[in-house]
């Protein structure tokens, strides 16, 4: 980094930023599809989603301010239990991301192919059955490698870009929970009695956490964690700037919700149930049934800008996360070159835009994309409580500008969560991402065999916890509840207890298993450094 010269991110931009990578088009799809899976009581499961990764991204506040440095969250588990957990943990962070910029492609053409207007019939063709079709794959092709260019010049854009686009997408939901609650508000849409308020039972109210985007709608915390070496008094504004960012977007989201639930007509719920509603670009279908045209058109126009906001910061942070992978020494060195004149790894980012297309290829519809996502940033995530109290059973002494109090019980309570969440997105998409996760191991043993295997016995020792989990979570979801797709040997809620005690097991396993190694060393190095410009700027 050395260069103390580059204009830091101050909070209000922090946050401006935060929320332009969070209200993606997590909102524009998230209600709808969460009501469809737990009716109602749908608004649940924002609050659900909101506590697991506000309990993770807690565990990471830590860590964040001990390291600040680009693309930190792939390099974390690397210093905690060596090369093994800092691959399959990096790898997992970057499948999550490479899935993230076709997903909000995929949100701005599916939103395109309802344009109700005579002119637009040509987009109609670009969604079948709420699957994006090859024509508008190709279209989802043209806003990747937009999102792609305008990152290829600079950050400077970037930030100017991503503040102006922040007002336009707070401004927009905003502007739908008033119009839509003036237009239509049926609070008898909530039920009266309980089976009313859960028409599908309880499961449905997990379900929905990782099926329908609402764990991908919050994830967007890295943002501020990837940016760390980046912001200015980052001991006080890591902290400050995730919590803020997180409170804004949940409690937008909760309204959005139940704005949503209390502006269906009750005559469609009655026709149809819940589970029948089917709209292809929600709250814009929505603003059309009540007749309000104009904030259709906003809504349309919005489908355009939220995605792109969210695109284009995100490819940015995926390139900083293949650079950090580079660093780890586990795949090949030309894409951590930086360009010198921009400062940005531009070949790690073409590497991700073309990836990003071959994952669209296969995962075709947003809420697959969604559910795979959450599943990948999950597995990515377990580490993190687990690598924060390592740290401190390894380096109490390490230089700590954030210290938090009550890491000892949150880390645990964030493992089991993450954990449920990880079963939640139900048999096969579980396991699909897992096997996606071990398709990076050839990478991993090719260079540990270059390096003469110096120290794999050892990583595959301080790792035996996630491998462990990861069978295990792939086991669970086969034979779980079949409110999860499984095969119900394990009946709901008696699978989550089973869950709940074996993720406490494999918590403490891991805490047992962290390995002083070369990158704890380079670690430790990183820290004296952030304890020097602390000491300077204060």
């Amino acid at each position: 980094m050395g260069n103390h010269n580059i204009k830091k991110i101050n909070l209000f931009q922090l946050v401006m930023l935060a929320l332009g990578s969070l209200i993606g088009s997590g909102w524009l799809f998230g209600s709808w599809e969460a009501t469809k899976i737990a009716g109602p009581a749908a608004i649940i499961s924002w609050v659900i989603g909101g506590l697991v990764i506000g309990s993770i991204a807690y565990d990471y506040v830590e860590i964040g301010a001990m390291f600040p440095e680009s693309g930190g969250m792939s390099k974390y588990a690397q210093y905690s239990h060596g090369s093994l957990l800092g691959f399959i943990a990096a790898w997992a962070n970057w499948v999550s991301l490479i899935t993230l910029i076709p997903i909000e492609a995929v949100a701005a053409v599916q939103y395109m192919s309802t344009w109700p207007w005579s002119w637009a019939k040509w987009t109609h063709h670009f969604l079948s059955n709420g699957v994006i079709t090859t024509s508008g794959l190709f279209v989802v092709f043209g806003f990747i490698i937009v999102f792609t260019l305008l990152n290829y010049w600079s950050v400077t854009i970037l930030t100017r870009f991503t503040s102006l686009i922040s007002v336009f997408k707070i401004g927009i939901p905003l502007l739908t929970i008033v119009m839509l609650t003036m237009s239509g508000f049926h609070p008898g849409n909530y039920g009266t009695s309980l089976s009313e308020f859960m028409p599908y039972g309880s499961a449905p109210i997990f379900t929905a956490t990782s099926a329908a985007g609402i764990i991908f709608s919050f994830d967007a915390f890295q943002t501020v964690i990837n940016m760390g070496g980046e912001i200015e008094h980052p001991k006080k504004n890591i902290g400050r700037g995730i919590t803020i960012s997180l409170l804004i977007s949940g409690v937008l989201y909760v309204i959005l919700q139940s704005t949503f639930i209390t502006a269906i007509p009750p005559k469609m719920i009655a026709a149809t149930g819940w589970h029948g509603i089917v709209f292809n670009s929600p709250f814009a279908d929505m603003a059309i049934l009540l007749g309000i045209h104009w904030l259709s058109v906003l809504l349309y126009m919005d489908a355009f800008v939220s995605p792109f906001g969210t695109g284009v910061s995100f490819v940015a942070n995926t390139a900083r996360a293949l650079f950090a992978m580079e660093g780890n020494k586990h795949v090949p060195s030309f894409l951590g070159k930086i360009n010198l004149k921009y400062g940005i790894p531009r070949v790690a980012m073409l590497v991700n835009t073309i990836l990003s297309m071959v994952m669209v290829s296969v995962f075709r519809s947003w809420a697959v994309l969604a559910t795979v996502l959450s599943t990948a940033t999950l597995i990515a995530y377990l580490t993190g409580p687990v690598t924060a109290v390592s740290l401190r059973k390894m380096g109490p002494n390490l230089f700590r500008p954030i210290r938090l109090k009550h890491l000892p019980w949150i880390a645990p309570l964030s493992f089991v969560l993450a954990s449920l969440a990880t079963y939640w997105a139900m048999w096969p998409t579980t396991v699909q991402v897992i096997l996606i996760i071990l398709l990076g191991l050839p990478f991993y043993f090719y260079y540990e065999w270059k390096a003469g295997f110096k120290s794999t016995a050892q990583a595959f020792k301080a790792s035996g916890w996630m491998v462990g989990y990861l069978v295990f979570i792939s086991i669970m979801s086969f034979i779980g509840s079949h409110q999860f797709n499984g095969l119900n040997w394990l009946p709901y809620p008696l699978d989550f207890v089973v869950i709940i005690v074996a993720s406490l097991g494999f918590y403490y396993w891991g805490i047992k298993s962290y390995v002083v190694t070369e990158d704890f060393h380079k670690a430790e190095k990183l820290n004296d450094e952030a304890e020097q410009i602390a000491s300077e700027n204060d």
